[in-house]
């Protein structure tokens, strides 16, 4: 069976990178009716706090990325990395370095002058024949995996093809500190093994650790893993994608008014294509997706066309949900969505122009709050030429049976008397109204609004301009 994993360190937020690799590991164990596992990654103690667990748990919760397994904990399974580490030991495929970090600094550093790679010389690797020193009273020793040194450790990757690496050139890679916690690395392979994980899909930051960490499979007897690389990503501008860039946790996005699906849509298209497909469901997605095209090159972020993206789900989206989704956005602005017209009404129709959820609320902001029009745009569009059309609008808006179609003759009507094109009366109708030069259909905010606040506010600002 297809089981996947993705874990994370809990050292931050989640991040759109990771974000992505894991939607690639879901999407492949989706589609091949396999496993997802969610695993956290926790041994650096110093780094990892509750809250960047529940950071990552958040963005996982809010893209819909559901485990079957875990999340499961590192630092929960401290008992069986010893339990392995000790049967290394036994076996001989482990043993314990008593160096000490200026004694390695100072082989490393007679190595670059000799211009030799720096790396651990195996001074306490026991060999056949070989008369180890005699370990030095106090010193808590570190446990180093006894890395093959001859031959080659090479796997076929499933994005990037073959990878190949020389042994000679890995050095006994510590899997135990001096105080017994162990390693990343160690981790990693003992945690794969006991999950059973089938493809390793990760970023390709972690393509130096494979071949350590196939060593160390192997040597515990364990199938290898296949292994998938995803390229980093770019930023708009071309370089590593990092916090300089804006938005680059995944509940960020969640703030800024991102639907989930336009985001997972978004983050299916970095690195990965169905031929032109744009626009495509999470169901068609595990239904399409494959590692076969995965591109090896890095992908480039672009802050565009998830905008575009993001507006074609709003428009798409239900009403219902996006007045539930806009509320918070409304009393953030200082508005009272309870007072004034059905949201979902309104964002029925402000939406078609919104690429996020923040910019929906700031177009319904006008909707539900106190009117404070500038005297700028009053003096602009409020003046004594069209007071006589106001008047009479006013009029016979407060006479009508109050729907759009009624509105709109209305306007007809008085331009045909007082011969105006609709901007000369709309625009004023607008100031007053709204308090703002731009809107939706005139016509159809108006029958937002309501008859009673339209006339009292048409005929308030009428009896201010004749003062």
């Amino acid at each position: 069976m297809i089981r996947t994993r993705f874990a994370p360190s809990p050292t931050g937020f989640l991040h759109i990178g990771g974000a992505r690799t894991a939607l690639f590991s879901w999407a492949f164990a989706r589609h091949h009716g396999g496993q997802f596992i969610l695993r956290i990654e926790d041994t650096d103690i110093a780094r990892s706090t509750p809250e960047a667990v529940q950071a990552i748990l958040d963005g996982m919760a809010w893209l819909d990325l559901n485990h079957d397994e875990g999340p499961f904990y590192q630092t929960k399974r401290l008992y069986r990395y010893k339990e392995v580490i000790e049967q290394m030991l036994a076996n001989g495929q482990a043993y314990h370095c008593y160096c000490s970090p200026e004694e390695l600094d100072e082989m490393r550093e007679a190595q670059r002058v000799r211009g030799e790679k720096p790396r651990y010389d195996g001074h306490w690797r026991p060999e056949a024949g070989k008369t180890l020193p005699v370990p030095p009273s106090g010193v808590q020793p570190v446990v180093r995996f006894k890395n093959p040194t001859d031959g080659t450790v090479a796997w076929k990757d499933l994005v990037k093809g073959v990878i190949e690496f020389s042994n000679a050139e890995l050095d006994d890679l510590i899997i135990a500190r001096g105080d017994g916690t162990p390693t990343y690395n160690f981790c990693v392979v003992v945690d794969d093994l006991d999950m059973q994980i089938s493809h390793v899909i990760r970023g390709d930051d972690h393509v130096n650790n494979t071949p350590r960490q196939i060593n160390i499979l192997k040597a515990l007897g364990a199938t290898v893993p296949q292994y998938a690389h995803l390229s980093m990503i770019l930023g708009d501008d071309g370089t590593k994608l990092s916090k300089r860039h804006g938005a680059v946790s995944v509940m960020q996005y969640s703030d800024e008014g991102y639907l989930p699906e336009a985001v997972i849509n978004y983050l299916a298209r970095l690195g990965w294509s169905h031929g032109d497909a744009e626009l495509f469901s999470r169901e068609q997605f595990v239904q399409w997706f494959d590692l076969d095209h995965i591109t090896p090159s890095a992908a480039q972020f672009n802050t565009e066309k998830l905008r575009w993206l993001n507006q074609q789900y709003i428009k798409a989206a239900d009403d219902a949900r996006l007045a539930g989704l806009t509320r918070p956005f409304l009393v953030r602005n200082g508005a009272d969505p309870d007072k004034g017209p059905d949201l979902a009404a309104v964002c029925a129709l402000v939406k078609e122009r919104a690429a996020t959820i923040e910019e929906l609320a700031d177009a319904a902001t006008l909707f539900y709050r106190t009117l404070h029009p500038t005297p700028e745009l009053l003096a602009q569009h409020v003046t004594p030429e069209v007071l006589p059309a106001l008047a009479e609008l006013a009029e016979r808006f407060a006479a009508l049976t109050w729907e759009r179609s009624a509105i709109s003759a209305a306007f007809k009507e008085t331009l045909a008397a007082h011969g105006l094109k609709m901007p000369k009366l709309a625009m004023p109708v607008r100031v007053l109204v709204t308090g703002e030069p731009q809107t939706p259909a005139i016509d159809a905010t108006l029958e937002l609004i309501g008859q009673e606040q339209v006339v009292a506010r048409l005929q308030a600002g009428l009896q201010a301009a004749q003062t």
